[in-house]
């Protein structure tokens, strides 16, 4: 149980910087995300924290200790990778316990705690399995016991579930949400998938080319994103964001999107442009147009009109792709609502959910 300060961090390889002065401050007992696509620098800044990197610049602090040029094996931290790291030749137990035998702990210590992880997994019956013998998710599983017998202070994983099918990575998640719960250790966890990030972390922090986009829980994220990159990258299906420019009418002020469809701006967001002309980019999350017909009482709503390209039915839910005067958006509706194919529909759009952002800075403007 740790906490983990980031002062002006950064990793260079010769010229090329790849993590640019990060500051970052993680609390004891946090779940914290790095999350971002390939190439952001989340994986770098973990094994920064584990050692396994050199700091070009900065420093790391554990508890207010810097760590810099503190040995991994002398930072008590448990990496579990993506591949899982396994010796084949080993069965369960004394994968588990291999690390614990390097210390010279004591058998009967090291027999506890390997059985006390087992049970925390649900490994028990798989003790005396070899690696070969068990599935991704097992071996996973065997992954975190044998970090967890370690009695750390620090966990850091990394991409632990990018080779598991999708119903395995949904239960693994779980799995490791109520491994956070029983053991409360502070938890760094480094994923590219951002339903990943939004269902397992405290805080979540959003990365891109080795620079902190922005740094809160889920729904902050989701509700509240500071700029067009965040925005597009939370939220299953991504938000629809829309080039246009600001314009003025009998009406009052609206961001024009092409020759034929434009959005009123709500007061709260009219009150943010500071010129007509000015290029915007607006923001609707899929949630937020839906079907005229399903009727939902909003306070602020504007019906439009899209054909309909392509139905995606999920059950539960149903994905609408449309086109409105060649603008691309995706809707959603309840899936007992039957959608064709080049059928025209009226959908209604709540704009007290709208977003806007500038589009030369990127940044949010409400």
């Amino acid at each position: 149980m740790t906490t983990i300060s980031f002062k002006n961090v950064v990793k260079q390889y010769d010229k090329t910087k790849v993590v640019h002065g990060i500051n970052l401050e993680i609390k004891k007992d946090e779940f914290i995300v790095l999350v971002g696509p390939s190439g952001c620098g989340k994986s770098t800044i973990l094994r920064m924290v584990a050692g396994l990197e050199d700091i070009s610049e900065g420093e790391i602090m554990f508890d207010n200790k810097v760590i810099n040029d503190i040995s991994p094996k002398d930072r008590n931290v448990a990496m579990v990778f993506q591949n899982y790291a396994l010796y084949p030749h080993m069965n369960v137990y004394q994968n588990m316990s291999f690390g614990l035998k390097l210390k010279k702990t004591p058998k009967k210590e090291i027999e506890q705690r390997v059985h006390n992880a087992a049970d925390i997994l649900n490994i028990r019956d798989l003790l005396l399995r070899k690696p070969a013998q068990l599935s991704g998710g097992q071996r996973q599983r065997v992954a975190m016991g044998r970090a967890i017998v370690r009695n750390p202070d620090l966990y850091l994983f990394d991409e632990p579930l990018s080779n598991l099918d999708a119903k395995l990575r949904t239960k693994m998640r779980l799995e490791i949400k109520e491994l956070h719960q029983r053991v409360k250790n502070t938890i760094l966890y480094v994923t590219h998938d951002q339903v990943e990030a939004m269902t397992l972390g405290d805080r979540i922090v959003v990365l891109r080319d080795g620079y902190i986009e922005q740094v809160g829980d889920a729904m902050d994220l989701f509700r509240h994103p500071a700029n067009i990159f965040v925005a597009g990258f939370i939220g299953s299906p991504p938000m629809n964001l829309i080039n246009g420019v600001a314009i003025k009418d009998d009406q009052g002020i609206k961001i024009q999107l092409s020759e034929n469809f434009s959005l009123p701006l709500p007061e709260k967001a009219a009150g943010k442009i500071k010129k007509t002309g000015q290029k915007l980019v607006a923001g609707l999350r899929p949630d937020d147009i839906t079907l005229k017909s399903e009727n939902k009482q909003l306070k602020n709503q504007y019906i439009i009109k899209g054909r309909v390209e392509v139905v995606e039915p999920l059950g539960s839910e149903t994905h609408i792709h449309l086109n409105i005067d060649n603008i691309k958006l995706t809707a959603k509706c309840d899936s007992t609502n039957k959608i064709n194919l080049n059928e025209t529909i009226k959908l209604i759009c709540n704009m007290d959910h709208l977003h806007l952002f500038d589009a030369d800075s990127q940044q949010s403007l409400i």
